[in-house]
C-alpha cells in the first residue's frame, strides 16, 4: 500500500498496520486507501482475508466432524462386536442343547 497511495500510507509501517486489520476483519477505519491502485490491492487483500479464515475455519470444523465421526464409528463397531459374541454364545447353547437332546450318533 505504501507504493500505491504514499498520501494515506506514509510510511511501510502504516502500510502493513492496515493489512493486518483488513485480514482479522477488524478495519478500524483510522487509515484507508484512497487512491485506485490502493483500493484495488484494498479489495484483493480483503478477499484473500476472507478466503482465508474460511479456509481455516472449514479446516477445523472437518477437523471437528471427522473425530466426531470416528468416535462414533467405533461405538458403532464395539456394539456390532458385542452382539456378534452374543450370537455366538447362543449359538453353542443351542448345540449344546442338541446335542444332548439327539443323543450320541
Amino acid at each position: 500500500m505504501w507504493l500505491v497511495d504514499r498520501d494515506e500510507f506514509p510510511n511501510v509501517w502504516l502500510g502493513l498496520w492496515w493489512a493486518v486489520q483488513t485480514v482479522t476483519t477488524v478495519g478500524y477505519g483510522d487509515v484507508t486507501p484512497t487512491s485506485p491502485g490502493g483500493r484495488a490491492i484494498a479489495a484483493v487483500i480483503m478477499v484473500s482475508g476472507i478466503g482465508f479464515l474460511t479456509v481455516v475455519t472449514a479446516t477445523i470444523s472437518a477437523i471437528f466432524i471427522e473425530s466426531a465421526r470416528r468416535r462414533l464409528q467405533g461405538e458403532s463397531e464395539e456394539r456390532v462386536h458385542e452382539r456378534l459374541d452374543g450370537i455366538a454364545e447362543r449359538l453353542e447353547r443351542i448345540e449344546r442343547a442338541l446335542e444332548r437332546t439327539s443323543g450320541p450318533p
